[in-house]
């Protein structure tokens, strides 16, 4: 188990963490050693994700790289953003999705480390993104006053929700039956089989970070040294606690067989581990702490297996979410606060990868509500392996271009 966070001085942090046998009637401490640290951007860290094998991170400084937990190197940078990147997600082994102030999200290989889709997502920056237990989904907030829902499955945007303020964080739910939207120090929790907002919590201060303890518990941290446990049914706050002398940037959540942890990080430079209780309602043990002597901004933890983190996929995560440069072919728009089916598409992104395609034509059918729903639900509710990889798909389109000089010869 390591702790990672990123900082303003431009270094990523590793500390190694050693649980210790509980002895008799002490709390259980666990022990924290400093293990690595990796200067590689030019610029403070801004976001920070892991999987199984590699840490990544993002930068002010347009990059993001990538260091290899196991082999303790740096293994390269990815180059394709214009802007800082603002968020980092990997789904599974095989997939990295990245956003960033340019207003692109990008799609990238894993393994070979290829950016197989990118899209311009938002007029402004992404602030934030989410991907859908499910593989099939991900949720997208940005500086344009709108909340888009991806098709992963054909690499193009599916719904647009106008949501007249700018949004800082998006994040589903761990069975992905909700998600919670956060505009300054208002969360908004939508329920996926509605599409609408089910609640509003309010937190006292500005929302640095959130994070789901279960389906219906949601940790948030401000600019305040509480954290909180909220209920996302009744809305109310079921215990607070003090968790550092300063602000909380970011917090991590995970579970291993024995324990289920909250890791917070903070402006004072410390980052600590906490041991939550079944009941909510009481505030968590502290198990260790560490001072890395830094402005921290962003957390994570490197389990050294494929599971039991918050960010852990399904079953059928090895499969690719998108195809590679596979432009959007249908567009629908509605009125009101929603556009159905990839609404207007930006103009195709520069260097290697391209964007979705555009088209305008007026939907047919139900309310908006219930179209989303339906919509919604038959993308998630595809029987099978419905992701298709990006081989076959480019095998598909070499057939049909070997067919049609065929026609014309």
């Amino acid at each position: 188990m390591e702790l990672v966070a990123g900082c303003y001085e431009q270094v990523l942090f590793g500390f190694a963490v050693h649980p210790e046998p509980k002895a008799s009637g002490d709390h259980e401490k666990w022990t924290p050693v400093a293990d690595f640290t990796h200067h590689a951007h030019t610029a403070s860290l801004s976001a920070v994700a892991v999987n199984s094998r590699f840490v990544v991170t993002g930068s002010k400084d347009e990059t993001i790289h990538i260091y290899d937990m196991k082999k303790k190197i740096d293994h390269g940078a990815l180059v394709h953003h214009n802007g800082t990147i603002t968020c980092l997600k990997f789904y599974g082994n095989r997939h990295l999705i990245s956003g960033a102030e340019d207003g692109l999200i990008c799609v990238w290989d894993a393994k070979k480390w290829e950016c197989l889709k990118s899209i311009k997502a938002h007029k402004g920056h992404v602030t934030s993104l989410s991907i859908h237990p499910s593989g099939k989904l991900a949720l997208s907030v940005g500086t344009d006053k709108t909340l888009r829902t991806w098709n992963l499955v054909e690499g193009r945007s599916a719904f647009i929700k106008n949501i007249k303020q700018n949004a800082h964080i998006v994040e589903w739910s761990p069975r992905g039956e909700r998600y919670v939207v956060v505009i300054l120090n208002k969360i908004d929790v939508y329920q996926l089989d509605t599409a609408s907002v089910s609640g509003t919590i309010t937190n006292g201060k500005r929302i640095s970070s959130v994070t789901f303890l279960s389906e219906s518990v949601l940790a948030v941290a401000g600019d305040e040294e509480v954290v909180r446990f909220f209920d996302c049914d009744s809305l109310v706050c079921l215990s607070e606690f003090k968790a550092h002398e300063n602000r909380v940037k970011d917090l991590f959540s995970f579970e291993t067989p024995e324990h289920h942890v909250i890791v917070t990080a903070s402006s004072d430079g410390f980052i600590k581990m906490w041991k939550l209780h079944e009941d909510k309602k009481v505030s968590p043990c502290l198990l260790c702490e560490v001072n890395t002597d830094a402005r921290l901004t962003c957390l994570g933890v490197w389990l050294d297996r494929a599971t039991d983190t918050r960010e852990s996929p399904p079953p059928d995560a090895e499969t690719p979410p998108v195809s590679k440069e596979e432009p959007s072919k249908s567009n629908k728009k509605e009125s009101g606060d929603e556009v159905q089916e990839g609404e207007r598409q930006s103009k195709p992104g520069t260097k290697k990868c391209g964007s979705t395609g555009d088209g305008d034509k007026p939907a047919k059918g139900n309310s908006l509500v219930s179209a989303k729903k339906r919509k919604m639900v038959e993308m998630l509710g595809k029987k099978g392996n419905s992701l298709v990889t990006a081989k076959k798909r480019k095998m598909v389109e070499m057939l049909e271009k070997k067919k049609r000089k065929k026609q014309k010869m």
